[in-house]
Parts: structure tokens; sequence; C-alpha cells
């Protein structure tokens, strides 16, 4: 029987089911309490030993067969604070302002869909770990579940993560060595100035001023100190200064966003912004006091391990339907710090050219691709452990 027919009779409809229940009860970062449960009991009933507690609401279910490879795959459960704005869906988030806008419900769906099929199949030979993460969207649950011990507790010899990916062509694989996405960092740029009536700028030290010269100055960072070849948006979001229409304010704020693939143009970056920083009184003589909060790393593929997963991909759909080379993104991923931690692969699971984007109030998953994406996880397990 073709695998994706078999995934489909031993899992597609439980798939389905749970995919659009946690779509109806979404819950944020590190309060997924009612999906991390619904996920243990589904795990407990396939006969999977169930650790949770890990970060939190995190948790990990393990197959054990005797000697053998050791891997992971990973599965994230959070949804973002998005009001969903869709008439019409049955299975619609029952929570106002939040939803599932990146298909973490169709992850966990998948993930579970292919323990199933993974514990009946008898001839496996070695150990998986199903890791079940929070806190994917800005809450650093990878970190923290890494933090709690997780590859201490569970190791694995590589990892494995998948994401849903609106405009690519339904039920197709990408998947490439080295980047497939951004770092994520935030920055905020406190502007330090005097005061003053706006008739009389010359009294004043005019933060409004210095703060956009601030702003076109750091676009020169990309533009001019990063080489041409290297990819990095510095992008300024935010801006906020003074209340009145005739008064030149004592400060200004600026808040902001850094994305690169290399943690050597990250942390260039990063020095550049305080250089700039630093020389602003001279230029302004208002002063200028940066904050970095580090985010995520780039989510950088390991050769080899790319190459196994494009392999899988291959071996179950064709290699019509297999993308091995194309351009990253500049979105993030915090299965980048598990990839810092351990060889590993992140691919992209397409759902379609015309799909929402996601974190959108209007993103939908795919369901059609539940049994896809499942049947790519039984075929690298089965590949790696020598079934």
């Amino acid at each position: 029987m073709d695998l994706i027919a078999q995934v489909e009779r031993l899992a597609g409809a439980e798939m389905l089911a749970l995919r659009r229940r946690i779509h109806r009860e979404p819950e944020l970062a590190y309060e997924e309490h009612r999906t991390s449960a619904l996920v243990a009991e589904v795990l407990e009933d396939i006969g999977l030993v169930v650790t949770t507690g890990i970060a939190g609401t995190g948790l990990v279910a393990t197959l054990s067969r005797g000697e053998g490879p050791t891997i992971g795959l990973r599965a994230d459960m959070d949804a973002l604070p998005i009001h969903e704005h869709v008439e019409g869906r049955e299975h619609a988030s029952c929570t106002p302002g939040v939803m599932h806008a990146c298909g973490h419900d169709g992850h966990t769906a998948m993930l579970l869909g292919a323990a199933r099929v993974l514990a009946a199949d008898p001839d496996i030979r070695g150990t998986v770990h199903f890791i079940f993460q929070p806190a994917e969207e800005c809450g650093g649950g990878a970190r923290a579940m890494i933090e709690d011990g997780l590859l201490d507790r569970f190791p694995c010899q590589s990892v494995y993560a998948m994401h849903n990916w609106p405009g690519l062509e339904k039920g197709h694989i990408a998947v490439q060595p080295g980047p497939m996405m951004g770092s994520l960092d935030t920055f905020r740029i406190a502007v330090t100035g005097k005061g003053a009536h706006a008739a009389m700028p010359h009294l004043a030290k005019d933060p409004v001023v210095a703060g956009a010269q601030l702003v076109l100055a750091l676009q020169t960072i990309a533009s001019r100190t990063t080489d041409p070849a290297d990819s990095l948006v510095l992008t300024v979001t935010q801006c906020h200064a003074g209340e009145a229409d005739n008064v030149i304010p004592e400060s200004l704020e600026l808040r902001g966003t850094i994305r690169c693939y290399s943690g050597e143009v990250r942390r260039a970056t990063h020095a550049r912004v305080r250089e700039i920083c630093a020389g602003l009184e001279a230029m302004t003589g208002c002063s200028a006091s940066f904050e970095l909060n580090a985010g995520y790393p780039a989510t950088i593929n390991a050769e080899a391990e790319a190459g196994i997963a494009a392999d899988a991909a291959q071996a179950l759909l064709g290699a019509e339907k297999v993308a091995r080379s194309f351009r990253p993104s500049m979105a993030s991923e915090d299965f980048s710090f598990l990839l810092e931690a351990c060889p590993g692969a992140y691919a992209w699971l397409g759902i379609g050219e015309d799909a929402a984007p996601l974190h959108n109030p209007a993103y939908d998953f795919a369901d059609d691709v539940l049994t896809t994406g499942a049947a790519f996880w039984v075929t690298l397990v089965r590949r790696e452990l020598g079934a």
C-alpha cells in the first residue's frame, strides 16, 4: 500500500480531529496546558513513554526499540495573539484574540499521526524522541527546553522539524543545507536631547532631528558596511517622541529588528549599531543608548541531515516535488537553538501558492497535507532507523 494512503488509513481521521480541536482551543506561549494534556493523552494511548513538564508545558514521548540511532522530531504547540477573521469556519478559534495563525496545530497533529504509525511498526531499530515544544512564537521555548535538560535527558544524534509554508505548492517539501530562516533580534534606542520651544530650536538639542539622522545612518550598515553577498535586514519599526505641536521634546525612542543568516554578520551588526549610537552625540549633541534583545539565531541546516531529509522526501514524493536549493526566508524560527546544539534539518511543507500568509487573521492550515507531513516523518524515521 502507498505510504500516504497507509498513514491516512491508520491516522488520517484522528489527525484531522486533533488539528481542528487544537485550532478551536488555541493557547499562547507557555500557556499550552490543554494542548499539552491532550497531546500527552494521545501519546499514552499509543503506548509511548511520556515525560511532561519540560519548560513548563513541553513534553517528550519516546519510542525505543533496542540498539540503533537516536533521533528527535519536534513540533511546536503555541498560538498567536491574533483575532481570527473568518466567517463560517466550523473549527474557528473559541478564544477571542488568540488563534493558530502559523499552523502549529497542524504540526502537532502531523507528529502525533506519525507517532501512531511508527509505534505500530515492528521493524524499527533505535529510538525516536517526539518533542512537543511550547512557546516558539518569540517565547524561546526550544531554548527553555534545552535549559531544562532536554538533550541531556533525551540525547539525540540528530533532530528534525517541519513547518507548513504558504507559497510553496501544496504537498511539496523544501529542504536544503545551510540557511533556511534568519536570525531575530529586536532593539530599542533611547535618544536624549534638550527640550525647548519649537519656535526656538537654537536653544534645544533636538532628539527628533537626531533620531531621523540615526535612522538613516542605521541603513548604511546593510548598504555600506555589510558585504553585498551577505543578507541583512535592519528595520526601524517604531518612533515615539513628543506630545505637543509646539514643543521640541527631551527624548525620542526608536525600536526595530535585525535579521540575517550569518552569526558573523549578526555580531558585526550589533557592534556597528553601538558605534553609530556612540557617535551621535558628537554630530547632534544628543546621546543615544542602545538596548539589544537578542532573540533567535539563524536556522542553519547541517549538510548531512539536510540531505537525509531531502532524500526521505524524494523517496516519498518523487524528485519533482522536492526542492533542494531555494531562497531562504528572513522570518525566524527557534528550532535554531536545537540546531546549534545538535546536527539536524528543518523542512518546509507546502500548503499552496494561494494560501493565506502566516500570521494572518485569515490563515488556516491545509488539512489535506496532514497525511503528507506525517508520512514524511515516517519515511525519515524508517530510513534512519533501518526499517
